[in-house]
């Protein structure tokens, strides 16, 4: 016997998914970085602390406008499309009907089946049915501009105060180390978790993220530690 949520599968998640993991993973990433670079400097720890403050704040709010931006946008464009799709049912509701029946025959419905799917689907709800047929939208999959920014500013900073914690917990003897140290860890089970929620290889996906980071704290820190020898900072 197949069990009850058999029907349930690892795409339905994977939008909000993405877009958290890639949030808190930027988050983790981004304010790491900062705080072994600036530290790399030979800087005071005021001014690490202030950095990486500063930092997540600048983050959050960056990834929030960018979010919000371009999920607008996307949702401008489903406007516009349905507008179109209304325009069109209003003048040629019978050539509406057609296209349906033929996305129908496509989809594998014979010709006659089709006609009579898209007669009953079109007068209970026409626009509807066209804009989840047609163009691939639905009510569940709807651009929400505000919503998605709320979600990346603050999924950017639960990823960005592990790093932040460190600044302030950690002995500034070894704050480049243990800021390396969790990032990495946490990264690591970020991924982790991610792949396994997605279905994917956890190992895979664990070493994958892990490995960029630790490649993009290791150029921060060199980049740092070049302009603190040279006297700039």
């Amino acid at each position: 016997m197949r069990p009850r949520n058999h029907e349930r599968h690892k795409l339905e998640g994977v939008s909000w998914l993405r877009a958290g993991v890639l949030g808190a993973n930027d988050g983790i990433v981004s304010i790491s970085s900062l705080i072994v670079g600036v530290a790399a400097a030979h800087v005071s720890h005021a001014n690490i602390l202030l950095s990486a403050v500063s930092g997540l704040v600048a983050g959050a709010m960056s990834m929030a406008t960018g979010e919000y931006v371009s999920v607008h946008s996307q949702a401008d464009t489903e406007e516009a499309a349905l507008e179109q799709e209304r325009a069109e049912l209003a003048v040629d509701y019978a050539g509406e009907t057609r296209e349906l029946t033929d996305i129908y025959v496509r989809r594998g419905l014979d010709a006659a089946l089709a006609k009579q799917v898209a007669e009953q689907l079109m007068t209970h709800d026409a626009l509807g049915t066209h804009a989840r047929d047609e163009l691939g939208l639905s009510s569940a999959l709807r651009a929400q501009p505000l919503q998605a920014a709320i979600a990346s500013a603050a999924s950017f900073a639960v990823g960005g105060i592990l790093p932040l914690l460190v600044v302030i917990l950690a002995p500034s003897k070894y704050l480049i180390e243990w800021t390396v140290v969790v990032s990495l860890l946490s990264l690591l089970l970020l991924g982790s978790v991610s792949a396994h929620v997605g279905g994917a290889n956890r190992m895979n996906g664990a070493l994958r993220v892990t490995f960029w980071s630790a490649l993009a704290m290791c150029v921060t820190a060199a980049v740092g530690a070049l302009l603190g020898t040279q006297g700039i900072v």
